[in-house]
Formats: structure tokens, sequence, C-alpha cells
């Protein structure tokens, strides 16, 4: 009699329990359902193989949704690691955070390739994103240019690295222009100096862009800024100098031709002085180098 009484309380025991059960799934399952911020469809592991998910990853850059190409490649790269679908994935994993704006993820990724698989066929590509990503960084001058200074750095690993690459000339075109935004900053830097008559300092500073920048924009006016700085401080034969290399690699500047003008308002004209820093700095511009 107890025995039976003892089992019929167990029944209702496991019975009261298994509805327990039932009704919390039930409510986890509807508020789930009803929650907006709670998508279901990620709350499972993606089994899917590696070469699905990388054809899936595609289409949706096909389809202009980066967001899910990105944690596809991402998935790929984690749960395949050092695998050669894991190796292709971080490439375009890179090139998606790229396009996507996300400058340090790219850069991230970027960099991560290239510690791993430097000799690879894809690393010329990786470099090259490195380079462009830093590209994207570069503000006006007004600004800080490290990133000009990185994006050199980056492209030049492109050209030393992978000389036969497609990306070389775009490198080089790169590199040109992150040369002249570093120019820009001094001459910006010179001729805050020069305004406020403090002219050893803006030298200083238009003397990096001639010697450092010469294949640069910013070349013409630097040396005009040299002859307007030294004759300022009455240093003629300096300033002669400026105006002369000037002259001779720029002949039909507007830049000379002022500088000419302010060298004759004080009965003096352009004269090359061969033992100057300024000359030795012109030949090289007229050497092209």
């Amino acid at each position: 009699m107890g025995y039976a009484r003892s089992e019929g309380m167990m029944k209702t025991a496991r019975a009261l329990l298994a509805s327990l059960v039932i009704l919390s799934a039930g409510a986890l399952v509807s508020g789930c359902q009803s929650d907006p911020d709670i998508d279901i469809t990620k709350l499972g592991v993606n089994n899917d193989p590696p070469d699905v998910l990388y054809s899936q990853a595609l289409a949706n850059m096909k389809a202009g949704n980066m967001v899910e190409a990105a944690r596809k490649f991402d998935a790929i790269d984690r749960e395949n690691p050092f695998s050669e679908w894991a190796r292709k994935a971080l490439v375009m994993s890179t090139f998606v955070k790229y396009r996507q704006g996300k400058i340090d993820d790219a850069l991230a990724s970027g960099n991560r390739y290239m510690a791993q698989y430097p000799k690879s066929e894809d690393a010329a590509y990786v470099q090259y994103l490195i380079g462009l990503s830093y590209s994207k960084q570069i503000s006006d001058v007004t600004q800080d240019q490290r990133a000009s200074s990185k994006t050199i750095e980056a492209m030049q690993a492109v050209i030393d690295n992978y000389p036969d690459s497609e990306y070389v000339d775009d490198a080089q075109a790169k590199i040109r222009y992150a040369r002249d935004q570093l120019a820009g900053k001094e001459m910006q830097v010179g001729r805050y100096y020069l305004e406020r008559k403090e002219y050893l300092a803006a030298i200083s500073r238009f003397r990096i862009v001639v010697e450092k920048y010469p294949n640069t924009n910013q070349i013409e006016e630097a040396l005009a800024r040299l002859v307007e700085a030294y004759y300022a401080m009455g240093i003629v034969e300096e300033a002669q100098t400026a105006a002369a290399v000037l002259g001779h690699n720029y002949p039909d500047s507007q830049w000379y031709a002022d500088s000419f003008k302010l060298l004759q308002s004080g009965g003096a004209e352009p004269r090359e002085n061969k033992g100057s820093w300024i000359s030795a700095a012109g030949r090289k511009l007229l050497l092209g180098s």
C-alpha cells in the first residue's frame, strides 16, 4: 500500500517536470520569435563546409550584402584555421572590410595574412590592399600625415617584394600622392613660420621639401619661399642661388617670375653659388632624382 502510493507520487512528479520543460521551451521559442533584437538564425552553429560558405559569401558580395559576406568569410577563417579555404577567406575578408570602410579591421586582417602567407599567390594583392587602406586615411595637409608615411611604406613593399605584379603602377601613383602630402605639410608649417618672420624655422621646413621631396608639386614654391626668407634675412647670396635653381628647372614658373622681381627690387639677380646646399639640391633636380 505504501509502495503503491510512493510509486504514484513519483509518476506525478515526473509528469509535472515534463510539463514544466515543455512550457519553458515554448516560452523560449515564443520569446525569440517576438523579440526583434534576437536573430534565431544565428543561435545555432553553422555546419556548412568551407567551400559552401565561401560560395555563399561570394554570392552575398555580388548582391551587395557586404556585412553577410564578411560574416561568412570570417566564419571560414575561424572554423578552419590554417586551411587553404581559411587563407582564401582571409584575402576576401580583407577586401570586404576595406570596401566597407572598416579600415582598422582591414589592416588587422591584411597584416595577419602577410605574417602567415608572405609568399602566397595573393600576397601582392593583400599588401596592395594594406597600402590602399592607409591611403584611404590620408587627410589634408593641415592634419597629421602619419597615414601618408604608412602608405609609402606599404606601397613600397609592393614594389620591392612583388615587382612583377599588376599593382606596381598604382602603388607608385599612391606613393607620389603621399609624398606630395608630406611635402605639403612641410610647406604649410614653413609658411606659418614665414608669416611670423621666424625665418630660420621657415627655411628648415622649405629645405626639407627641396632635399627630401624634390619631385613633388611643392618644389617650385619651396624654392621661391627660400628666396623670400633668405632675402628677408639679408642673406642675398643664398636667395640668389635659390632663384637661379628655380629658374634653371622651372623657367616659365610664376614662382620664378615673382622671385626674380623680388631680387630685382633690391638691385640683385639670380646667381648660383656652386658651394651652396641649394645648388647641390638643384643638380639632383636636373638629374631627375
